[in-house]
């Protein structure tokens, strides 16, 4: 006999008040800890050992840095927004990271997926505020200054009613909105870090982020196909964007410039062609080439000296001043415009991050807080939102050319940063013929990884049909409504799912395997043996509301008796017989002898004596599952039929025990409550 340890009850008063003293005091040890853990820098950087790292961080921190300059420049594409501001986001999102993360191989910056939706949300509020989404025009001319953005853009907006008392142009608009959003999305960030809402990330499951990711990746390719053959259409905004977007392109097809659309078809072959090379022989290459930054120095001489711009109308990134804009504060009547969009920016960007972290950590033994990587991503977007910045993340194809180039430690981002300034400072107005098809060319390849998923989709279905059917699911929603509604239709199904898997578990009644005390499902196994006038039945699942009515019917078809049918149908042969028996007739309407009515009242189908649960399956029990519970009993012992439950664990006795199943003295339980399945039919084997 087992018997349960007493509980010691817990004073949560005491407990919280203790947890505030000690999370209020303020020694000069407990303040030094919080500054070295809010910067982990100061923890890890007095200990590393320059003669074994630092060849490894500064070479990777060199390829990612001329990796970055491209990547920035295309992806400013994808954000709406001119080249600099891309620059500036890798530059901040480096330092800050050096400073406050705690994994040391992931890359965070600029990613195509954010960027993405930082675009559509700048793209929405500039048809909001009156402008024209067509970036299609002239570049504007002169000394590279971002004041001249309003030249871009012949409609100038009064800003005084988002709280600038000013006319702003298209471009300083733009970056307005997009620097509100990053605040407010790194200020949820960190309000998670402080609440420690980290737990969110737990409900975007592989499948949902898969799916969410390569919907995103098919919206990005669509939004990119304007470039790519030179065409003029409309940036599509709001529901079905990637379908408007196809049709405005097949009706303006005719218009393709051949200059635009040659170029693309060279410059894919060649970046794809790079890639599957850099793929095959990557173990004897010690760094990935660069095989972006190539593409672009060549397109960039060939179209200036080609004059593309000018004899074919080629479409050009235009002027990219050098130096940094003075910092400004973000909005905050804008704020207000995009808080809630700002949300999901926030959860995507941190579950990324984390993932990656937690990834690259395991991988290379050693640990991360997840907490203070909220914290970090949450700062990346906070301070750079000053400095005209956008949204940054971990990505996953930086972070793995990071580890295979030798990265060690942060210091790599910091090498990577000062790649980045240097383009910033001296090299930013070299790119100014830069056609832009070559840059819609350099983001579609980057999809290769995030479309191959597709390949993946047989063996993803073979291994599990459900977590496909979300994948399909939440990538249908990402590409064909928007990604913002994908990722919450991905999430709220696969919750869906999970409920449904629990509302119709599998059922099955079990039989004995031979010559052992061991029981299995009848219906998956050959050679089992059932166990003479006894009925094992197993629930796989939770027993509670929504899943109440499934486990009745299951448990009455299986073993092929209602408790309630056959009550209500005794009580009518009862009354059926009292009738004639007062009548003085000794025959009963079925026209049997009361000893042969007495026979047919016992129903041939009663073939067991008890039922033993098997709750091995059952995690826990509510209080519709412990009254279900409780029916069953009472239902079958009107039938002289016993319920024995067998492997409960504690919590589903407890619950049983708070609901009265027991009794109130529990002097039955021992009767009605057996460890192992096999107690259980030994004990009903033995009972009269």
């Amino acid at each position: 006999l087992m018997e349960r340890k007493p509980h010691v009850k817990i004073n949560r008063k005491e407990v919280i008040l203790a947890k505030l003293r000690k999370s209020c005091s303020c020694t000069p040890q407990k303040l030094k800890n919080f500054v070295m853990d809010f910067l982990p820098v100061l923890r890890w950087l007095p200990k590393y050992r320059c003669k074994e790292y630092i060849w490894g961080d500064v070479m990777s921190g060199l390829v990612i840095g001329i990796i970055l300059v491209p990547q920035a420049i295309a992806y400013s594409l994808l954000a709406g927004l001119k080249p600099i501001y891309s620059l500036y986001t890798s530059f901040f999102a480096n330092i800050i990271y050096f400073l406050m993360g705690t994994s040391r191989h992931v890359s965070v910056g600029i990613f195509s997926l954010i960027s993405l939706m930082v675009g559509q949300v700048v793209d929405r509020e500039l048809l909001l505020a009156g402008f024209d989404l067509n970036d299609d025009a002239p570049p504007a001319l002169g000394d590279g200054s971002l004041q001249n953005d309003s030249l871009s853009n012949t409609t100038a907006f009064n800003l005084t009613i988002a709280g600038i008392n000013a006319e702003c142009g298209k471009e300083c608009y733009a970056i307005g909105i997009a620097t509100a959003l990053t605040f407010v999305a790194g200020v949820y960030q960190v309000l998670m870090g402080i609440f420690r809402l980290g737990f969110v990330s737990m409900y975007l499951s592989e499948s949902v982020l898969d799916g969410f990711a390569t919907g995103a990746s098919l919206t990005i390719l669509t939004a990119q196909v304007k470039y790519l053959i030179g065409i003029k259409i409309p940036r599509s905004q709001g529901h079905g964007m990637l379908v408007i977007t196809w049709i405005n392109i097949f009706r303006n097809i005719s218009q393709a410039n051949l200059c635009d659309v040659i170029t693309s078809a060279i410059c894919i072959v060649v970046l794809v062609t790079a890639k599957e090379l850099g793929d095959r022989y990557k173990h004897k290459l010690k760094f990935p080439l660069p095989t972006e930054l190539v593409v672009i120095v060549v397109a960039t001489l060939v179209s200036h000296y080609g004059k593309l711009n000018e004899v074919y109308a080629s479409s050009v990134s235009g002027a990219i001043p050098t130096g940094f804009i003075p910092p400004k504060v973000p909005e905050f009547n804008l704020m207000l415009r995009v808080a809630v969009d700002a949300l999901p920016l926030a959860i995507v960007s941190f579950v990324f991050t984390v993932s990656l972290s937690e990834m690259f950590a395991k991988k290379y033994a050693y640990t991360i807080r997840a907490n203070q990587e909220m914290f970090a991503v949450g700062f990346c977007n906070i301070i750079p939102s000053f400095f005209h910045s956008f949204a940054t993340s971990a990505a996953l194809a930086k972070t793995l050319v990071k580890t295979s180039t030798g990265c060690q430690t942060q210091i790599s981002g910091v090498i990577s940063a000062m790649v980045v300034l240097l383009v910033l400072l001296f090299l930013a107005p070299l790119f100014y013929s830069l056609q832009k098809c070559v840059l819609a060319c350099i983001i579609i390849v980057s999809l290769r990884g995030a479309l191959r998923k597709f390949r993946d989709v047989p063996a993803r279905y073979h291994v599990n049909k459900v977590d496909t059917l979300v994948w399909v699911v939440t990538m249908s929603a990402s590409a064909l409504v928007s990604t913002e509604i994908g990722l919450l239709v991905g999430i709220v199904f696969s919750m869906l799912c999970i409920i449904a898997r629990t509302q119709r578990p599998r059922t099955a009644l079990l039989g004995q395997i031979q010559d052992t005390s061991f029981y299995e499902d009848d219906l998956e196994y050959e050679n089992l043996s059932t166990v003479p006038k006894v009925k094992i039945f197993r629930f796989e699942a939770p027993l509670y509301y929504a899943n109440r009515n499934y486990f009745l019917k299951s448990l009455y078809r299986l073993t092929n008796l209602d408790p309630n049918l056959e009550a209500a149908r005794r009580k009518k042969y009862e009354k059926k017989e009292k009738q004639h028996l007062k009548k003085g007739n000794h025959r009963t309407a079925n026209g049997l002898g009361i000893g042969e009515t007495t026979l047919q009242l016992v129903p041939k189908q009663i073939d067991f004596q008890a039922l033993v649960v098997d709750c091995s399956s059952i995690s826990f029990l509510d209080t519709t599952g412990v009254n279900t519970l409780k029916e069953i009993l009472k239902d079958y012992k009107n039938l002289n039929i016993s319920v024995l439950l067998a492997c409960c664990n504690p919590s589903v006795i407890d619950s049983l025990k708070r609901g009265g199943y027991f009794g109130r003295d529990f002097g039955c339980m021992q009767e009605m409550l057996f460890y192992s399945i096999h107690n259980a039919v030994l004990f009903a084997k033995d009972q009269k």
